[in-house]
C-alpha cells in the first residue's frame, strides 16, 4: 500500500507518517511539501493508493490543492487532513470531491479508522457534518432528485452502481470490469459523492424503487 502524506509543515507530517505506520507498518509512505511536488510524486508513482491533502498551505488558496489533484489525478481518493473544524468547510471538501474529511485535532484511533473508509471506498464523514443544525430531514429536503443524482454518473461509474446493487465486492467489480482495485475504490467514492450518501448500504437502499431502465433513463437525459 502506498501512501502519499501532502503538508507543508515537517512536523506534522512526521507526526502523521509516525501514526500511520503504526496502524500500517507494510504502508510505504511519500511525503510532499506543496501541491506541485505532490503532483510530480503522483506523476512517477501511480500506484499510490490515498493522499492525505492539508487544505492551509503556502500559495494555496482554498480548495485549489484539491481540485488540482483531483483533476489530475482523479483515481486517486483524497482525504482531507486539516485544521480547520468549520463545517462548511468540510462540506465545501467533500463537494470538490474529497473522499472524506479529519480535522488535525482527532486521536489516533478516528485516523486510522478514516483511512481504512476511504481506502475501502467509502467516504469517511466527519461528526460535525452530522450536529442538530443538519437535522436527517434537513439534509435529505435539500439533496437534488435522485433521478437528476444517478444522471452525473459516468457509464462506467453506472456499470458500477449496478454492481453494487447487485452485491458485489470491489474485487468482483474490478474482475468483471477488469480494471484494478484502487479504480474500482474511486468510482465508488464518486458514486457515493454525486448520490449524496455516505455508504454503499445507502446506495442500495435509495436506489431500490430505481428499475435499470429508469436508472439508464436518467443519465441518458
Amino acid at each position: 500500500m502506498h501512501l502519499l502524506i501532502v503538508d507543508d509543515h515537517p512536523l506534522f507530517r512526521d507526526a502523521l507518517a509516525s501514526a500511520i505506520r503504526l496502524a500500517y507498518p507494510d504502508a510505504l509512505l511519500h511525503e510532499a511539501d506543496g501541491i506541485e511536488a505532490a503532483c510530480a510524486i503522483l506523476t512517477a508513482n501511480r500506484g499510490i493508493d490515498l493522499t492525505l491533502l492539508d487544505l492551509s498551505m503556502q500559495g494555496v488558496t482554498g480548495f485549489d490543492g484539491l481540485v488540482t489533484i483531483r483533476t489530475r489525478f482523479p483515481r486517486v481518493p483524497i482525504l482531507i487532513v486539516s485544521g480547520h473544524e468549520d463545517t462548511r468547510i468540510m462540506r465545501g471538501a467533500l463537494h470538490h470531491g474529497a473522499a472524506g474529511f479529519v480535522p488535525k485535532a482527532v486521536d489516533k484511533a478516528t485516523l486510522t479508522r478514516a483511512i481504512s473508509d476511504v481506502l475501502s471506498g467509502a467516504l469517511s464523514i466527519p461528526p460535525g457534518l452530522t450536529d442538530p443544525g443538519m437535522g436527517a430531514q434537513a439534509a435529505k429536503s435539500r439533496k437534488s432528485p435522485l433521478a437528476e443524482r444517478v444522471a452525473r454518473l459516468t457509464p462506467q461509474q453506472l456499470r458500477v452502481l449496478m454492481m453494487i446493487r447487485q452485491g458485489k465486492l470491489n474485487k468482483q467489480i474490478a474482475h468483471e470490469l477488469q480494471v484494478g482495485d484502487s479504480t474500482v475504490k474511486a468510482h465508488v467514492s464518486e458514486i457515493l459523492r454525486k448520490l449524496e450518501v455516505i455508504s454503499r448500504t445507502q446506495i442500495v437502499i435509495d436506489t431500490a424503487l430505481l428499475d435499470f431502465d429508469q436508472i439508464h433513463n436518467a443519465h441518458a437525459g
